[in-house]
C-alpha cells in the first residue's frame, strides 16, 4: 500500500499512516494479541521481557502481531507497540532502546535510513550491505530476511496480459506505442528511482513519441490505480506493490521486472543487538516465522485485513495456528 514508509519525509509518512489507519480500522488492534503457547508447552523465552513495535500500515501491523503472539507463546512477557504512526516513530523507538523488535524492509534501510542511491538488484547482497551498516552504526541486527519482497511492480488485468501477450516489462516495451498506457500515483511518478527512470531503463522514455507519450500516463491516487488496472481503463498497466492483497483479489498479473530496475524490499526482522545477546534464542524463533512468509501468503493475509475487514490480531493468531506454530 502507499504508506510503506518509502516517502522521503516523516511528515508525509505520518500523513499517509493516519489516512491508512482511518481506512483500514487498525487503531483498535494496537496493543492487543491473542494468548497462545508453543506446541508441547515449551517456553524458551521464559523470563524475557520484550517490546514489539511496527509501522501502522497493514502488513507492518500483521508482522508485528505475528511476532508478538509467537514470542509470547514462547514464554516472553511482550509489550505490543504495533501500529506506531509513520516510519519515524517505530524506527526511533528502536534506536532509543524503547522497542526491541521491528519488521523492516531492506530497501527502506538502504534508501530512507542511509540515503544510498546505488541500485542493488540482488536481494541477499542488499540485505548484507544494510545489515553491516546497521550493525556498525546502531547495533541493530537485521536477521536473515523472509522470502517475500514488498517492492514496486507493474500489474495488468489477466485479460489484458493475455490479450497483449505480456509477462514482463520488456514485453511491455515491445508493444505498440498506443498500448503502452500506465496509471501511477504522484509520488511514484516524481521519485528519482520511480516511473521516469524506469521507462528509461526499458528503452521507452517518457514524453517521447516513440516511447511513452505524456498522454499515455494517467496520474491518480494509489488506491484507484488498482481498480483502474483491473478494468484495463484508462490504462493497461498500473503501479502496484507486490504483496498487496488487491493483487490476488482483483486477479492482477504482476509483470516481471526482468531488467532488475526496482530495488528489493525484503521483509526483515530487526532486533536490538543488546537484546539478541541477552536472548540468542530469538534468532531461531524469528527465523521460524520468516521461513513461512512468502509473497503469496502476504497477499492473502493483507487481503483478509484490507478487503475482508478482519482484525490483524485475529489474522495473525489464525495463521500461526494453521501453520501449527502455536496451540
Amino acid at each position: 500500500m502507499s504508506s510503506r514508509a518509502r516517502l522521503g519525509t516523516a511528515i508525509s509518512a505520518l500523513a499517509a499512516a493516519i489516512s491508512l489507519v482511518a481506512g483500514c480500522g487498525l487503531v483498535s488492534s494496537s496493543g492487543t494479541f491473542h494468548d497462545a503457547r508453543l506446541p508441547g508447552g515449551e517456553r524458551p523465552l521464559d523470563g524475557a521481557t520484550l517490546v514489539v513495535t511496527s509501522k501502522s500500515f497493514t502488513e507492518g501491523v500483521l508482522l508485528g502481531k505475528i511476532t508478538a503472539t509467537y514470542l509470547a507463546a514462547a514464554g516472553a512477557e511482550v509489550r505490543d507497540m504495533t501500529g506506531a504512526p509513520g516510519s519515524a516513530s517505530s524506527r526511533q523507538a528502536q534506536l532509543n532502546g524503547d522497542a526491541d523488535v521491528l519488521w523492516e524492509y531492506t530497501g527502506t534501510g538502504w534508501v530512507n535510513y542511509h540515503n544510498q542511491t546505488e541500485t542493488i538488484a540482488d536481494p541477499h547482497e542488499l540485505w548484507q550491505r544494510v545489515h553491516d551498516i546497521e550493525k556498525a552504526d546502531h547495533d541493530l541486527e537485521w536477521l536473515p530476511p523472509a522470502n517475500f519482497n514488498d517492492t514496486y511492480a507493474f500489474g495488468a488485468s489477466t485479460p489484458t496480459a493475455q490479450r497483449l501477450g505480456v509477462q514482463s516489462l520488456s514485453d511491455v516495451a515491445a508493444l505498440q506505442v498506443a498500448d503502452r498506457t500506465f496509471c501511477v500515483d504522484d509520488e511514484f511518478f516524481s521519485r528519482s528511482d520511480g516511473f521516469v527512470p524506469m521507462l528509461q531503463k526499458y528503452g521507452i522514455p517518457y514524453n517521447d513519441p516513440n516511447g511513452v507519450p505524456a498522454g499515455n500516463v494517467t496520474r491518480m491516487d494509489s488506491g484507484v490505480v488498482y481498480t483502474a488496472t483491473a478494468k484495463g481503463a484508462p490504462c493497461h498497466f498500473g503501479m502496484i506493490y507486490t504483496t498487496d492483497g488487491r493483487v490476488k483479489n482483483l486477479n492482477l498479473v504482476v509483470l516481471d521486472d526482468d531488467r532488475k530496475f526496482f530495488l528489493p524490499y525484503s521483509g526483515t526482522a530487526v532486533v536490538r543487538g543488546a537484546v539478541l545477546d541477552r536472548y540468542p534464542q530469538l534468532r531461531e524463533l524469528i527465523g521460524t516465522i520468516s521461513a513461512h512468509l512468502t509473497d503469496d501468503l502476504m497477499q492473502d493475509l493483507n487481503g483478509r485485513v484490507d478487503i475482508d475487514g478482519e482484525d490483524p490480531a485475529d489474522v495473525a493468531y489464525d495463521w500461526l495456528r494453521s501453520e501449527k506454530l502455536v496451540d
